[in-house]
């Protein structure tokens, strides 16, 4: 279902909660909204009104992908970057890393199986601008 996307400094400055096999129904409802969303090229269970850490984003085939509970583990090289987001208005300058390694859930037969992906340009960004809002840091 797709659904409006928050725009609460409030409830988006919040740290999200762990996703758990229970989340599941979540994807659908991300998935659907990004879809719907020409602009945007990931989205954050917070940004459609649940506190879970659950992220979707397209990757560089403009395939989407998603991740439970994402953790980023190791970054390098690090440079400015102007990010918009669906939940903000105008643009703001950030720090971003060009490499980065992220560990996450994946649901595999409804459990969640521990992943690691290594990410480099422009989809470690969207990922670690993901990973920012499941902290409840917004831009």
């Amino acid at each position: 279902m797709i659904k409006e996307i928050v725009k609460d400094d409030e409830l988006l400055s919040q740290p999200c909660e762990k996703a758990t096999e229970q989340d599941a129904e979540l994807v659908a409802d991300l998935l659907d909204t990004l879809a719907a969303n020409e602009e945007a090229a990931a989205l954050s269970a917070n940004q459609i009104g649940s506190p879970k850490s659950v992220v979707v984003y397209l990757d560089d085939n403009e395939q989407p992908r998603v991740m439970f509970n994402p953790v980023l583990k190791q970054a390098l090289h690090p440079f400015k970057a102007v990010e918009a987001c669906l939940s903000h208005d105008g643009e703001v300058e950030v720090k971003r890393f060009a490499w980065i390694n992220v560990s996450y859930d994946e649901l595999v037969d409804g459990k969640l199986v521990p992943k690691k992906i290594k990410l480099q340009g422009w989809t470690a960004q969207l990922v670690q601008h993901m990973i920012d809002h499941c902290k409840g840091k917004t831009i």
